[in-house]
Formats: structure tokens, sequence, C-alpha cells
């Protein structure tokens, strides 16, 4: 197959978004397809063997990090060139929008994934009354697919109440050969803890960013003596959480990456993610693969990965003290806290990249079955 991949991020750019699309290329690639990417400029001409296409990009007022890149003739160029079987549009918004008038103007097949749960963003950027206007752009646009991909089987059915036809589950993946507990390090527990690696260590990994409600860890941080947070990652609302964490036991590390980032994870006592806005939340297959128990708000794709009791603990994002009193009891049971790391471990074997990959292909192939027929 030769398959046009349009994507409004990707590399430089670190996120879920990225690190999966990474791994779907790669194994594409791999398998003997051959692969386009269509994406902002800053990207490498080439990743794995498949081709990239950057387009002219500006940065975004309320978060400079991610870059907005409009349709433009030489897109349809470099789509002629390449004559793709098949077009796939991640998350379309603004550049995606030119591979679905492409797929329609050159009759090719039309696949689109949704990703990032724009609707509910807007309510964390003054923007809430916009939300109603949004689902009805989603829906015009997501129409136009032969398949319509989630990450999760809650936001296939949320997709599916807005009126978004042909779904299906795109299921998750992880590398777990990157993040393992073995990665476990004294260094790297000294480092994120700030030279007090026998304090307990909560972690957050990901966007610095509104919608992430990562102000939200400051209580659980000030109601467990000792207690130490390092945020990993970078993003627009960094400097509104220095302050908001000023006083605190709080380590901003930057981006980590690889088995760096594996390390991290590793070392932690406890992963902390009070994100209500995730489609899936790729972090917590992350932490769950390194061995690190997660306490996550029971919102969005979460509760697809996290079994409360299990492999961690989810608690209601209404309760004010629901990630608070999770945290406590994961922290002061340590025979629970251990069978979470080996339970944790064994969910995140069960997701490779490559059975993922090999999934995508299935969907691919009977896109094009059916239009051929």
């Amino acid at each position: 197959m030769r398959i046009a991949l349009f994507s409004e991020t990707f590399l430089p750019k670190i996120d879920g978004i990225v690190t999966r699309l990474c791994h779907t290329i790669a194994h594409l690639q791999s398998d003997g397809h051959q692969v386009l990417v269509v994406c902002p400029e800053g990207a490498p001409a080439t990743y794995k063997g498949a081709q990239v296409h950057g387009v002219s990009a500006f940065p975004l007022p309320l978060y400079p990090e991610l870059k907005m890149a409009l349709p433009r003739p030489s897109i349809s160029q470099a789509l002629d060139r390449f004559r793709p079987d098949l077009v796939h549009v991640v998350n379309p918004a603004v550049l995606g929008l030119s591979g679905v008038f492409y797929a329609k103007l050159r009759n090719v097949p039309l696949v689109a994934s949704y990703h990032t749960h724009l609707p509910q963003y807007l309510q964390y950027y003054g923007f809430g009354l916009l939300e109603g206007f949004l689902w009805e752009l989603l829906k015009l646009v997501h129409n136009q697919a032969q398949l319509n991909l989630c990450t999760s089987s809650v936001m296939v059915e949320e997709l599916a109440s807005h009126g978004i036809q042909r779904l299906a589950l795109w299921q998750r993946g992880v590398d777990i050969e990157t993040f393992q507990p073995q990665r476990a390090s004294p260094e790297m527990r000294s480092q994120l803890t700030q030279g007090h690696p026998e304090d307990p260590l909560l972690l957050y990994v990901g966007r610095l960013s509104a919608e992430k409600a990562i102000h939200e860890i400051k209580p659980v941080l000030e109601a467990i003596p000792r207690a130490r947070l390092a945020l990993i990652g970078n993003g627009p609302h960094r400097g509104d959480l220095e302050r908001h964490f000023a006083q605190t036991n709080t380590y901003f590390a930057g981006y980590m990456s690889g088995t760096t980032l594996g390390a991290a994870y590793a070392s932690a006592d406890a992963f902390v993610f009070p994100s209500r806005t995730e489609t899936l939340g790729l972090v917590l297959l992350e932490a769950m693969a390194a061995g690190c128990p997660v306490v996550a708000a029971a919102s969005g794709g979460i509760p697809d990965i996290v079994q409360n009791g299990v492999n961690g603990y989810l608690f209601d994002p209404q309760d004010k003290t629901g990630a608070v009193l999770a945290t406590q009891r994961l922290l002061n049971h340590s025979e629970e806290r251990e069978a979470f790391r080996r339970n944790a471990r064994t969910e995140a074997e069960r997701w490779s990249w490559s059975a993922a990959t090999q999934q995508l292909q299935q969907y691919y192939q009977g896109v094009l079955a059916q239009a051929a027929t």
C-alpha cells in the first residue's frame, strides 16, 4: 500500500500522537508499505524510510510549541507524485483538510482518526461556548471518511453520540522494551527527588498545558508528608505551574525521552494523572509498562487502560479529595503497591505496537476492498 498520512503535529514535537505515529510509520515501512507524511515544517526529510513533506507553519498564540500549517498547492503536487492508494488524516483540523479535499477530488479512499479531545479543550482556554459548533465541524469533516478510528471505546461511543459515523477502535500500543521495571535507577530517583531519594516520589509526564489539570496535584503533594513531585515535559502552562507549585517540593525536569524517560517512570512510587480530556492516555501505558502504579481520573479513555484496584486507582474527577485519598492509599500499602506494579506490567505487555499496526493494516485493506467494489 501507498499511504499518505496527514498530521497536524509531528517531529520534533513530542507527545502521544507523535509517539503513536512514529511507531506506526516504522512498522508500516518495515512491512513493505510506503508512507508519505504531510506535516508542519521542522521534521526530518525522511523518517524510517518514509518520505516527509513539511509545510510552512506558524506557532499558535496560545500554544507556541504547536505549529499551524495551512493548505497550499504544493501538497497536492507532492501527493500526485506519490500516488497514494489511501489517505489517512490524523486529527483533521487545518492542514488535514488538504488530505480530505485531495481524497475527495482524486477519489482516493479516506481514513480519519481522532486523538485529541478538542471540544473539551475549549473550556480550558475560554471558548467553552463554541463546543457545540466545533462538534458540528468535526462531524462534517469526519463523515467524509470511509472509516473513523478512535483510540478508546469511550471515544467511539462519544463520537457516535455526536453523529460521527463508521467508527472503529484502533487498539493501543506501548514500547515494552524502552519502558520496563528493570530501568529503575538510584541516580534517576535522586535527580527527580532533588537529592532526597528516601522521600515518596510522585510523577507526571506530558504536556504542561491547562487542559491537563496538573495544578490539581498540589493538594496530593501537600497531604503526604515529605512527598516530592517531578513534572516531566513542557508546554505553555509551565510559568503558571511554576508559580502555582512555588514553595512545594516540585521539580520541573523538562523533556525526557527513550530509556531516560523509562528510568524516570520505573524510579517513581506513583504516576499521578488528573487530566479529564484524554482520548486514551499513552503516558499511562508507558508508566504501567515500567511498573509504576497509576492514580488517574476516571475520565475519557483512561478506564480502558486502568483497572481500579488491579493495576492502579481511578478517582472521581468531581471529588476534590479523590486523588489525595487514592494516592495516600497506594503509598501506605506496600504489598498492594507491589501487586499493582506487577499487574501494570502484565497489562502493558498485551499491547505491542506491532499488533496495533497489524490491526491498522487490516482496517486499511478493508477500506480499499470496499472502495474496489
